[in-house]
């Protein structure tokens, strides 16, 4: 009986440890590929593979899904990227971002999972610590232009379009186009 009870935990280990092997794959090889809309990256198939690779890192994986030359997701264990969406050229995202279906992505992306913790005036924030590591979360059919910052723990609505270099430090309703620092609805779609 101890032994069943042990196997799904053996068989977790086994599978991190796997994991581990692809992400050392992807930093140490797939990441450093060429563009896949190049001309070298189309012959070198940078695309393809750096989709295998991380199909076998993310928690889930869609089809179609393009993970540029560049990008940096942490251990990534915890991402979940749907069909036809990707991850833009040199982007910084956090380790458990889920990305919904559609979505385009400009380069240089930054997905923040926490920030610094400061009320305490007694003690320096950098003694202060970091807060709870939060979520961010891309609906459908979203459009990210270069450059975007994402604070921690954000809800990008579907059908959303977020203009390049927008800090997007608040959620918007569906369908919304929003830019600027801080991050302002510019109009809506409907």
């Amino acid at each position: 009986m101890a032994s069943i009870q042990n196997k799904p935990y053996r068989n977790r280990a086994l599978d991190n440890k796997v994991k581990l092997i692809w992400l050392a794959l992807y930093y140490g090889f797939a990441r450093w590929l060429p563009e896949s809309y190049s001309p070298l990256g189309k012959l070198l198939r940078s695309r393809q593979i750096r989709y295998i690779i991380c199909k076998n890192i993310f928690l889930k994986c869609g089809k179609n899904v393009n993970i540029e030359r560049g990008s940096n997701f942490g251990s990534g264990f915890e991402i979940e990227i749907g069909d036809n969406s990707g991850i833009g050229i040199n982007c910084t995202c956090a380790s458990n971002l889920k990305i919904g279906s559609n979505v385009l992505m400009g380069p240089q992306c930054f997905f923040l999972a926490f920030n610094h913790n400061f009320m305490d005036k007694s003690i320096s924030i950098k003694e202060q610590g970091y807060s709870e590591k939060m979520v961010t979360t891309i609906g459908d059919d979203v459009w990210i232009g270069r450059e975007a910052l994402f604070t921690p723990g954000r809800t990008i609505a579907d059908g959303t379009v977020i203009a390049a270099r927008t800090c997007v430090c608040k959620d918007f309703p569906a369908y919304s186009v929003i830019g600027g620092n801080p991050s302002r609805l510019i109009k809506t779609r409907i």
